[in-house]
């Protein structure tokens, strides 16, 4: 199931508000607007402030709340772009497990300026390739061993920008109780929705004069 063109559909908002603000309504455009599988060109200023036109990924997030419908067939701009880059290099910790290169995130950062041209530039170039995961093991309780797989720090940097331009158009499509594999979402605050619609609906039943203080029947 979809949302209906920019409309919010959360019946329900848990008591530590896990639906965090991220799917803003769609908003009217001027000009001609956009046309389907096209997208606008890259926001001139790269300095944040409020009155700065909305950032690349926020206009596919719009475009994507505001026809459902829409194709998107040109996207790799988005992922190669610096910005979006050195947002998931800051996304990651500081203290990951390098790949099999090596490369840390420290020591990547000391030129990263000049690192993430040289990555924009192969992604662009379509020179990219990914390299092969480390493969390390950690102990579990019961003594056995935990196969992990480490990427190299630039392939891990192109996967979170992937999923960040992925996100801005496929978070649209979800409904406000959804929690499965959502960014800023867990578990956790799926049972706080649960708690608190449990509350709503006991108290709803019973009434206020039918409850203790502590939230037990008389």
């Amino acid at each position: 199931m979809m949302n209906q063109h920019g409309k919010s559909d959360r019946p329900v908002i848990p008591a530590k508000s896990p639906n965090k603000a991220g799917q803003p309504a769609a908003e009217g455009t001027e000009g001609s607007g956009l046309t389907k599988g096209n997208l606008p060109p890259q926001n001139a200023s790269r300095t944040p402030s409020r009155t700065d036109a909305p950032s690349a990924l926020e206009r596919v997030r719009q475009a994507a709340s505001k026809d459902k419908e829409v194709r998107f067939t040109a996207l790799l701009h988005h992922i190669d772009n610096l910005e979006t880059l050195g947002m998931a290099y800051f996304s990651w910790k500081k203290e990951a497990a390098p790949g099999v290169d090596g490369e840390t995130w420290r020591h990547y950062g000391e030129t990263l300026e000049d690192n993430l041209q040289d990555l924009s530039h192969r992604l662009k170039r379509g020179a990219y390739r990914a390299k092969p995961v480390r493969r390390a093991y950690i102990d579990k309780s019961d003594g056995r061993k935990r196969p992990l797989g480490v990427p190299v720090l630039e392939d891990k940097l192109v996967q979170r920008a992937t999923v960040e331009v992925l996100n801005a158009i496929y978070e649209t499509d979800f409904l406000g109780f959804s929690y499965g594999f959502r960014p800023g979402r867990s578990q956790h605050n799926a049972l706080d929705a649960l708690y608190t619609v449990r509350r709503l609906v006991s108290d709803a039943t019973l009434g206020p004069t039918d409850r203790t203080h502590n939230g037990d029947r008389r």
